[in-house]
C-alpha cells in the first residue's frame, strides 16, 4: 500500500506527471549526466546503456521520491547515492567540498539530479566542470540557464551568484576553483549582494 501512496505522490504532488512529456537531460562531461528527476524506466533505459551510478540532489530525507529512487537504484543494480543541496541559498563551503570529495569518488557513468533538474542540479554541475573537469567559468555558466529551466532573474539566482564572484576573482588571480572556495568563498556576502541587488539589474546581469 506505502508502494502505492508513493506512486500516487511522485505522480500529482512531485509533478512526475509533467516529467512525462518533458526531460532536460544532458551529457555535461564525458560520463558525467545531467537531467531532472527520472522515473524507474528511464532509470533502466539508462542503465542499458551503462549506467553505473546516480546522484540524488535532494537529501536523504525519506521522501516518496527519496523512497523511489532508490529502491529502483536497488533493483536494477545502481549505486545510489544523496546530496542535499538547496535551490535558493548557497551551499557553505564545507557542502561545496563534500560535493568535490563525492565528485571525486563517485562510479563513472553517473547521473546526476533533483527535481526539475534546473537550480541544484545546474549549480553542482556547474561545479563538477569548474573542480574536477577544469573547465572554464561561461561553460559551468551555462549549466545554470533556462535551457535546463533556470530563471536567473529569481530567488534561484542566487546561486548564479557563487559563479560570478569566482569569475571576478579568477580575472583579477587566476585562482583555482577549489583553491578559491577553501580560502575566499564567502556565501553570506555573495547571498547579502544578491539580496540588495534590483530585478532590473538580476535581468541586465543575465543578458550581460
Amino acid at each position: 500500500m506505502s508502494g502505492l501512496r508513493d506512486r500516487l505522490h511522485n505522480f500529482w504532488v512531485d509533478q512526475g506527471f509533467v516529467r512525462l512529456f518533458w526531460s532536460n537531460a544532458a551529457q555535461i562531461a564525458p560520463g558525467v549526466y545531467r537531467s531532472n528527476q527520472p522515473d524507474r524506466r528511464r532509470l533502466a533505459r539508462m542503465k542499458a546503456q551503462g549506467l553505473t551510478s546516480v546522484l540524488y540532489l535532494r537529501g536523504s530525507d525519506g521522501s516518496a521520491p527519496y523512497r523511489a529512487e532508490e529502491r529502483a537504484c536497488a533493483a536494477l543494480g545502481l549505486h545510489f547515492h544523496s546530496f542535499n543541496m538547496s535551490a535558493h541559498r548557497l551551499p557553505p563551503r564545507e557542502r561545496v567540498l563534500a560535493l568535490i570529495a563525492l565528485f571525486r569518488r563517485i562510479e563513472k557513468p553517473f547521473l546526476l539530479h533533483c527535481r526539475a533538474g534546473a537550480d541544484r542540479t545546474g549549480l553542482a554541475s556547474a561545479i563538477y566542470l569548474l573542480a574536477i573537469a577544469g573547465r572554464s567559468v561561461e561553460e559551468a555558466k551555462a549549466m545554470l540557464s533556462a535551457r535546463f529551466g533556470h530563471w536567473s532573474w529569481s530567488s534561484t539566482g542566487v546561486l548564479d551568484q557563487m559563479l560570478h564572484a569566482y569569475a571576478a576573482d579568477q580575472r583579477g588571480s587566476g585562482i583555482g576553483f577549489e583553491d578559491w572556495v577553501r580560502g575566499v568563498y564567502d556565501p553570506v556576502a555573495i547571498t547579502a549582494a544578491f539580496d540588495a541587488m534590483g530585478l532590473g539589474e538580476r535581468i541586465s546581469q543575465t543578458r550581460g
